[in-house]
Formats: C-alpha cells, sequence, structure tokens
C-alpha cells in the first residue's frame, strides 16, 4: 500500500511541476512582448528569455518533471498512469482563468468536464 502511494506521489509531482512551468512561462511572457522584426530578431528575444530566472524555473520545471514521469512509469503501465496527465490541463485551465483572465467559455467548461469524467472512468478501469 505504501509502496503503491510512493509511485503515485510521482504522478502528482509530475502534474504540480508540469503546471508549474506552464504558468511560470506564461505569466512571465505576458510581461514582455515580440519584437518586430524578421526571424532573427525573434530568435534572439526568445533566446534572451533565457536569462530570466522565472523561465529558467519553468525549464526545471519541466526537467524535475520528466524524471518524476520515467519514475512513474517505471511502476505504472503507461495507459494507467497517462490519463492522469489530463488533470493538468484541468489544473492549467482553471489557472489561465484564475490569473491570467482567461475567459470561461460553456464549450471549455464543457471540454474540462468530459476531461475530468474521462480521468474519472480510466482510473477505475
Amino acid at each position: 500500500m505504501i509502496e503503491k502511494l510512493d509511485s503515485h506521489l510521482y504522478i502528482l509531482l509530475t502534474i504540480v511541476l508540469t503546471v508549474y512551468g506552464q504558468s511560470v512561462v506564461k505569466w512571465q511572457l505576458n510581461l514582455v512582448s515580440m519584437p518586430q522584426g524578421g526571424a532573427a530578431a525573434k530568435l534572439w528575444f526568445a533566446a534572451g528569455l533565457l536569462t530570466n530566472p522565472w523561465i529558467l524555473s519553468g525549464f526545471v520545471s519541466y526537467f524535475l518533471a520528466a524524471l518524476c514521469w520515467m519514475v512513474a512509469l517505471s511502476r505504472f503501465e503507461i495507459s494507467y498512469a497517462y490519463p492522469f496527465m489530463s488533470v493538468s490541463f484541468v489544473l492549467v485551465f482553471l489557472l489561465g482563468a484564475l490569473l491570467f483572465k482567461e475567459p470561461l467559455t460553456a464549450s471549455k467548461l464543457t471540454g474540462m468536464a468530459l476531461i475530468a469524467t474521462g480521468i474519472v472512468v480510466l482510473a477505475r478501469g
């Protein structure tokens, strides 16, 4: 029982770290604007973002999430573990509405309800 709980912790960490990474990168990108110009200017701009500590923390978070995901996959069948990743879609959606004032439309809410229902169905199967 404890080992299974410990194994689920890696799935949870993957979700939390992924959601953090998505949210912090979006937050920081909302604070800057893409420069006008060609691809080279945009590439230099994007490279310059790598000096932003918040952006870097998001990338570190993605990397740590990948490590946690590898451990989770070593302990569960992918058909069991992968549906839990849908939780990150729901959390990012909710954080987008709360933190970034993104609109909550009926179709988005319906989609999120379907994802949540699917997670429950798959977890029981």
